[in-house]
């Protein structure tokens, strides 16, 4: 049986990165996978054939992940599509780095909404659905950043900060009713974004990396399925680093 068999899972951020790679990951252990992106596009339309190749339903959702409007809507929506949700990952995040001395109030708030407040919209969209099955997995998507801080990046470190410790309050507020609810704190994995870096930083990266490598986004959804499957049955309220070393 496939680790994942018969569970539903809501991916936001999931047309791209590591959360398709998430969702590739989980159809392919058997998982149904519902995933929003902000708008309807080739990406997201695409992806949700990859998933649908596995065998299993698959439906992508334009939704904001940054208003509780959207994120209420949102679940309802998956609910009525998909008849439950088991698994729930805020995966939706965003940068704008620059050092405090130039950050913007603005780029600082965009952080804030995006990343740490989307948590809590879908975390509190959908609690109530998981408290009646008396069951479910929260996976939040954290960063070696938000563990360990970095210059340049004071309102994604903070945000991805504040995430752990919605995530260890969310894992007690919720254990009693079979809710679990973890962190994932990726490294300098491989995607999109990275590939824009210039290869001197790149390497620059990788040379910090005990591993003495970047991670994949493979490597992130390997944990995800151990998290959001019955082997993790007694894991809850911790912080799992996926960073080759980084953080120790």
């Amino acid at each position: 049986m496939k680790l994942l068999e018969g569970k539903v899972a809501l991916i936001t951020g999931g047309a791209r990165g590591i959360g398709k790679a998430l969702a590739l990951r989980f159809a392919a252990e058997g998982a149904a996978i519902a995933f929003s992106d902000l708008k309807m596009d080739e990406h997201m339309e695409a992806t949700e054939k990859e998933i649908q190749a596995f065998g299993v339903k698959a439906k992508g959702f334009a939704s904001n992940a940054s208003s509780l409007q959207d994120s209420e809507k949102l679940a309802e929506d998956v609910i009525a599509e998909f008849g439950r949700i088991d698994v729930l990952i805020n995966n939706a995040g965003i940068t704008r780095d620059n050092l405090l001395m130039r950050m913007t109030e603005q780029d600082w708030d965009l952080v804030m909404a995006v990343n740490l407040k989307s948590v809590f919209n879908l975390t509190k969209s959908v609690q109530r659905t998981m408290i009646k099955q008396r069951g479910g997995s929260i996976i939040n998507m954290s960063s070696v950043v938000g563990v360990n801080g970095n210059a340049g990046q004071s309102n994604y470190s903070a945000s991805k900060a504040g995430m752990i410790g919605f995530t260890k309050s969310i894992a007690q507020e919720l254990g009693s009713r079979n809710v679990r609810c973890n962190a994932i704190a990726p490294g300098f994995i491989e995607t999109e974004m990275t590939h824009k870096l210039p290869d001197d930083v790149r390497q620059q990266w990788v040379s910090t990396i005990p591993l003495r490598r970047s991670g994949k986004p493979e490597d992130v959804a390997d944990v995800a399925v151990f998290l959001a499957s019955d082997l993790s049955s007694y894991v809850t309220g911790q912080v799992i680093s996926v960073c080759g070393g980084m953080s120790m």
